[in-house]
């Protein structure tokens, strides 16, 4: 055989680099298979840790708030508790904000969020949404003396908001010569409609029903400034699994009645009840 020309010699050479680059990405491909997958996923770390780590928000009764023993209650640490019954776990009930609820996901210090989670378009940039298990809306309460009735008589009023919700941006949206102030927490910002620090707040219409009924000299007024949004638990992206247990689990607590049960006291509105 006589001497291989050079263009022989490489071909031969890009032959043996398109292998090789053929080898790695099967090998890739190979670690990244359904098995590989389940192994990494929220669900079987839960299940083997034996703990669900949830996140709600403790001041935002009656969804979130605790008892006189200091023990996590409400409708949404129901929720939790339900899931970890369904997984056969505990669950670790953790403390949050609505401003901490994203980084909370984004940072692994707990499994899902169970917080009064609006969805939207740029929050499911940066987290996953289950379905909605609650629908609300988005309300104004006042003091009862006061002759706010709508968004458009907010104009230069102090609007009280929590930070990191929808609320505020909603507020501007529909008038922007509205004033917005944020508080850390919902309970916060009703403290301050109370004490005339603000003129009036904007939030979900579950949470204002409730406070309006705890205390007789705040009302919600008629006009919605959000008439329909939905809330859901908030999960880490990327994780199918995880994402596809919540969905079948709240479609069986919604359909065997469970979530229906939580929310005949009138504190919560299921999408599927309302």
């Amino acid at each position: 055989m006589g001497r291989r020309r050079p263009h022989a010699r490489r071909m031969a050479a890009i032959s043996v680099s398109a292998l090789a680059a053929t080898s790695l990405l099967a090998a890739c491909s190979s670690s990244q298979n359904p098995a590989s997958r389940a192994q990494d996923s929220t669900l079987q770390k839960v299940t083997r840790s034996g703990t669900l780590r949830v996140a709600s928000c403790l001041t935002f009764p009656p969804f979130g708030s605790t008892d006189k023993a200091n023990k996590p209650q409400g409708f949404d640490v129901d929720v939790a508790k339900a899931m970890a019954k369904a997984l056969g776990v505990k669950v670790k009930i953790v403390d949050t904000t609505s401003a901490n609820r994203i980084p909370n996901l984004r940072t692994h210090k707990v499994d899902a969020v169970v917080c009064n989670f609006t969805t939207t378009a740029e929050r499911a940039k940066q987290v996953a949404f289950s379905d909605p298990y609650i629908v609300a809306g988005e309300v104004l309460m006042v003091k009862k003396s006061s002759a706010i009735a709508s968004l458009k008589d907010l104009s230069g009023k102090k609007v009280a908001v929590t930070k990191g919700s929808t609320n505020g941006a909603a507020v501007k949206e529909g008038n922007p010569k509205a004033r917005i102030q944020e508080y850390d927490t919902s309970a916060a910002a009703v403290l301050a409609v109370k004490q005339g620090q603000a003129d009036a707040m904007v939030e979900d219409s579950n949470f204002l029903n409730y406070q309006a009924k705890l205390d007789p000299s705040l009302k919600v007024t008629k006009d919605s400034v959000v008439p329909l949004e939905y809330n859901a638990i908030g999960v880490g992206q990327g994780d199918p699994d995880w994402l596809q247990w919540i969905n079948t689990w709240l479609r069986e607590f919604n359909t065997s009645g469970q979530s229906a049960a939580l929310t005949r006291s009138g504190s919560a509105s299921s999408p599927y009840t309302r």
